[in-house]
């Protein structure tokens, strides 16, 4: 027992020692860089060796990368495509059309995808892509093997300790500031705990973060917009400047860390009942963004997260409030780790577990250039701009879809336009009447 409690303050004091109060002050001790270069080489040399493998393995079938898909499409409009199959009115073999553009949507539709994990080029020695390794070589395995220790036995329970210490710190912080009167010394303690207790959070993710074009950061009174690929992108923020969230109140710990951290900064927390009301909404977002005083304020449009490759369509209501729209892009490597939280396919739980167990979490965040509404624009117009802003620089696809498609089925809408433009065409080439 004595042996146990040793080693339990040893571990302690060496995690507070060389991580938790370094990244209190913001400073590093070259730990974090020299792990990322081993990482590196490391999977460098897992790539070579899988190549070679996979040589020996087939050598007289050249694999050629599948970029564009693993079907086809087509992008010719209904009328030419229906036109091509035969030169008369109507046909029975105008059907086909829509038989095709049926299986397509099936095998592999635009949305559905963006919903799974994002596929790598090679093996990261965490979890196989679409390509098919047959053949791996006994040093691979005995690496893998020994990664899988490292990152269950070491790197772990290692995070789990400074997920703990972060958490704690920022219930315990944000509570003893929330006693204290308004005032700007309570701001400025605010915000050094919110700072300080996402650094730590950061280094319990192994999190390597480049920031580029700081002099666009988002100001007070302003609205930060960025594309959303999982739940720590609040975080990765945070890491960098204060911002008030958004959401929904929840239960469990997250709604206790709602309540102590409302108590120091002025987070726009719904109950459930609000939030469908879209101009109560609106009317308590509108009254934060005209107190300059107060901190900007961050939103994820899509509503949902979205698999890193791609920048779906975002919800007007961010761009109706008014005020000056500070867009963020948001990219993360997945060589190293998958961040995309799949909700439909995994618990929060089973999220974090995935994460604490992966490499590293290693991301690009660009601040763009502030973007206001300009005259005769509207919000949608407004919303397709600055996505289009984040989506060029992230090298992000762009999909005019709802990221509500996740969940809920395609809207009878969709289907009935198709229906009226095929009927259009009849009607134009007098197929009908």
């Amino acid at each position: 027992m004595e042996v146990v409690w040793a080693v339990g303050q040893l571990w302690v004091a060496v995690v507070l020692g060389l991580i938790v109060l370094p990244s209190a002050l913001g400073i590093s001790l070259g730990i974090s860089e020299a792990y990322m270069w081993v990482l590196v080489k490391t999977l460098e040399w897992a790539t070579i060796r899988l190549q070679k493998g996979a040589k020996k393995q087939q050598p007289q079938i050249p694999r050629t990368p599948t970029a564009n898909g693993i079907i086809e499409r087509d992008e010719t409009p209904m009328e030419k495509e229906i036109a091509l199959l035969h030169r008369a009115d109507f046909e029975f073999s105008h059907i086909f059309y829509f038989c095709r553009k049926g299986f397509e949507a099936i095998v592999e539709d635009e949305v559905t995808q963006r919903f799974s994990s994002e596929e790598l080029l090679s093996w990261n020695l965490l979890t196989r892509t679409n390509v098919n390794f047959h053949y791996i070589s006994l040093r691979l395995t005995v690496v893998w093997v020994i990664g899988v220790i490292v990152r269950y036995c070491f790197l772990l329970p290692l995070r789990f300790t400074l997920a703990a210490i972060g958490i704690t710190s920022m219930i315990v912080g944000t509570t003893v500031v929330g006693q204290l009167p308004n005032s700007s010394v309570k701001n400025y303690l605010s915000e050094v705990v919110h700072l300080t207790c996402s650094r730590i959070l950061v280094r319990a993710l192994s999190g390597t973060i480049h920031y580029h074009n700081k002099e666009n950061r988002p100001q007070k009174g302003g609205i930060c917009v960025a594309n959303h690929t999982s739940p720590i992108d609040a975080i990765i923020l945070t890491n960098d400047g204060c911002y008030a969230m958004v959401g929904q109140v929840h239960g469990g710990l997250m709604g206790i860390i709602q309540r102590a951290t409302v108590k120091a900064c002025p987070h726009v927390w719904f109950e459930r009942s609000e939030i469908k009301d879209r101009h109560l909404v609106t009317k308590r977002l509108r009254e934060h963004v005209a107190d300059k005083s107060k901190l900007p304020i961050l939103i994820f449009p899509e509503g949902t997260c979205i698999n890193n490759t791609s920048v779906m369509m975002f919800k007007k209501g961010s761009f109706e409030i008014g005020g000056t729209i500070y867009p963020v892009a948001i990219k993360y490597d997945p060589q190293f780790g998958d961040a995309f939280w799949n909700s439909s396919k995994y618990n929060i739980v089973s999220y974090l577990l995935r994460i604490m167990t992966s490499w590293a979490i290693v991301c690009n965040v660009w601040y763009l250039p502030p973007m206001v509404r300009q005259e005769n624009e509207d919000a949608v117009q407004f919303a397709n701009r600055v996505r289009s802003a984040i989506a060029r620089q992230g090298g992000l696809t762009e999909l005019p879809w709802d990221g509500g498609l996740k969940r809920a089925k395609v809207k009878d809408t969709f289907k009935e336009e198709q229906q009226k433009n095929y009927s259009k065409m009849l009607v134009r080439n007098g197929s009908v009447g």
